[in-house]
């Protein structure tokens, strides 16, 4: 019935390696999205609070996902129809940090603060 597009998991990465990039670091070749993770938050944490904000962050999107594929045809796109108008069957979410996080369906331009 809808075709969905998300990775959060993959546009926070996409983010954490553009600032790691414009701080001057350089990431080597093929890192996981943890291993990236990670490196981005040992920029302004200790080692051991950085792992956990990388396994946080990495959970915490993948459940996000996961909650807007489950909720898509009950709340989702019902909410996104009345706040846009949009009347497409195509969604595709992206994570942005824009003033803060959120999830932005490209399509219909809804917004999901985080």
């Amino acid at each position: 019935m809808y075709e969905i597009t998300i990775d959060l998991v993959n546009d926070w990465v996409n983010t954490a390696k553009e600032v790691l990039r414009g701080s001057g670091y350089t990431l080597t070749e093929g890192l996981s999205n943890e291993a990236i993770a990670l490196q981005y938050f040992l920029h302004s944490q200790p080692e051991e609070q950085a792992r956990e904000l990388a396994n946080d962050t990495m959970s915490r999107l993948s459940e996000m996902e996961g909650i807007i594929i489950s909720h898509i045809e009950s709340t989702i796109v019902p909410d996104i129809r009345s706040r846009t108008k949009y009347e497409g069957n195509v969604f595709h979410f992206s994570w942005v940090y824009s003033e803060g996080e959120h999830i932005i369906e490209l399509n219909s331009e809804y917004r999901i603060p985080l």
